[in-house]
């Protein structure tokens, strides 16, 4: 005789921000995102012109103070509240938006990006980040005015001939840095399951006569992460049966979850983490220490020789240890390939990486954030001078060792879950890692740190 099933509960329904009249009439209406996107182009036509035309001194320049004090230290701020949603606002997919409907062939993007897209923006990252120190893009308003320039021609270029947002998914060095960022954010668009499996027409991917196809090329029934949803709404605006929810998750909670990790993602995860190093340690007195052992070994005191060779350097420590611990797994703990934990463990950096990278962003943004004023005084001829600090450097140092030590047990923790909550034994060579850069970020956080504005 078949006992009687018990009553079970049924599933939490996920908090849903689209079931705010409010919010959802915004969202829906012809006004998002293209206000936030108009304000950005305004802003950012007055930031270019300024590089290009202000001050040449970085640190009384406003172009340089906006880009540098303020969006560059908060822009990863929002991936991790609000995902890619500056990529739904950002000047750079208005534009490309523009160009597209004005003069775009509509051809679709190329099998080469599709394929070998997310390397080449790992590339791009790591050159553009090379040719900063080299050319010093950061402490010049002219070559910052002309990097921005350089990445307007290559969206426009792309939109030309390509269709939706070919520069964005495929190219953009920042998308593969929000994409990263955004896995581990505490929001996320998804759709119901059961509604969407019965939909016939995807207009969430193909567009309707209420909004553009997706532009970043994404299907709602079948995603499974952030990585490359912007937030931009037209899902929402296009979808006849309201089965899209936009909800607030748990941090890092999609690491672990994601169906088909890839080889590539891991890379820049692990690539990030040496970058994070090198801006780091650039910003401190024991650089020159380091510049100068390298000087002795190669026996030439070229700035651009010896510091090429420690960039090297810092992107191959985290890609080797982290292939070096997934050989170690892989042979002697886990029931996996070297090249299989490769991918699945490189998520686990991001945490690390978003900490080491918040944690150098906040010295810049609260400790120069006066420059911001200073400097727009000055665009109407009040020139001003004075501390820049709001908060004093060891109120940030301390802001900094939480973020290391919250970053690093994420970190620890995504290895748990990836690891399929395996016994410490099976798992402790990539416990072991992560603890390790979060000791090396720590030590780094506790030495001075040299101000870019001042």
């Amino acid at each position: 005789m078949a006992l009687p099933e018990k009553n079970l509960p049924s599933p939490k329904k996920p908090f849903n921000f689209l079931d705010i009249p409010f919010i959802n009439k915004f969202i829906k209406s012809k006004w998002y995102p293209g206000i936030f996107q108009w304000l950005g182009m305004a802003f950012f036509g007055l930031i270019v012109f300024e590089l290009m035309t202000g001050t040449v001194n970085p640190h009384r320049n406003w172009g340089t103070a906006m880009t540098w004090v303020l969006w560059w230290p908060v822009v990863p701020i929002l991936f991790v509240l609000v995902g890619r949603f500056w990529c739904a606002v950002c000047p750079f997919g208005k534009i490309s938006d523009i160009v597209r409907r004005l003069v775009g062939s509509q051809s679709p993007m190329p099998k080469f990006l599709k394929k070998y897209g997310i390397w080449l923006i790992d590339i791009t990252f790591i050159v553009i980040t090379w040719a900063d120190h080299i050319f010093g893009v950061v402490h010049s308003p002219r070559g910052s005015g002309i990097l921005l320039l350089l990445l307007l021609t290559m969206v426009v270029v792309t939109s030309v001939f390509y269709e939706r947002r070919t520069f964005c998914k495929s190219l953009c060095f920042l998308g593969g840095l929000a994409g990263n960022y955004s896995r581990a954010g505490t929001l996320e668009l998804r759709g119901n399951p059961d509604i969407c499996r019965t939909c016939k027409t995807q207009a969430c991917y193909k567009g309707s006569e209420k909004a553009e196809a997706c532009n970043m090329f994404q299907f709602v029934r079948t995603m499974d992460n952030s990585a490359e949803c912007n937030l931009c709404g037209d899902c929402v605006k296009n979808c006849p049966n309201d089965s899209i929810r936009i909800s607030p998750r748990k941090p890092t909670m999609e690491l672990w979850g994601i169906k088909k990790p890839m080889l590539e993602q891991s890379f820049l995860a692990a690539v990030i983490m040496g970058i994070v190093l090198v801006q780091n340690v650039t910003m401190l007195e024991v650089w020159d220490t380091i510049l100068n052992g390298i000087g002795a070994i190669t026996r030439t005191s070229s700035f651009n020789v010896n510091f090429t060779i420690a960039f090297i350097i810092a992107m191959i420590i985290p890609i080797g240890t982290l292939w070096y611990v997934s050989k170690l797994g892989s042979k002697t703990y886990l029931d996996s390939t070297t090249k299989e934990n490769f991918i699945r463990f490189g998520y686990a950096y991001i945490p690390i990486d978003l900490a080491g990278h918040l944690g150098h962003n906040l010295f810049h943004l609260l400790t120069e954030t006066k420059a911001l004023y200073y400097n727009t005084m000055g665009l109407f001829g009040h020139y001003m001078t004075g501390d820049l600090a709001i908060v004093s450097e060891g109120t940030v140092q301390i802001l900094q060792f939480i973020l290391v030590g919250f970053g690093t047990w994420l970190s620890m923790y995504v290895v748990y879950r990836i690891g399929n909550r395996k016994s410490f034994k099976q798992l402790w060579p990539f416990y072991l890692l992560m603890l390790i850069f979060g000791i090396l970020n720590f030590y780094l956080f506790s030495l001075p740190m040299d101000h870019r504005v001042h």
